[in-house]
């Protein structure tokens, strides 16, 4: 897993609170195997916020890159 990766969770876990197919995003990397995952709602408010392990997400796709956050990228030197 990687910092800001989507995942989706793989089957329920309802003492989590989670249903399979729900996707968060990685905020924090606590071992090379387990990550803190934030799910949100459509207004971006947070409704769980979960340690899960690499075998229990599946990865959807690749974190932006910085060139692809403006408020991230480097300033470009003016000529």
């Amino acid at each position: 897993m990687e910092l800001l990766s989507e995942v989706a969770v793989l089957e329920d876990m309802p003492e989590k609170g989670l249903i399979r197919g729900q996707v968060g995003t990685v905020v924090e990397l606590l071992t090379p195997s387990v990550a803190e995952v934030e799910f949100s709602d459509d207004q971006g408010r947070t409704y769980a916020m979960v340690a899960l392990r690499s075998e229990e997400v599946i990865m959807l796709g690749a974190p932006p890159k910085a060139s692809a956050l403006p408020h991230l990228a480097r300033p470009q030197p003016t000529a």
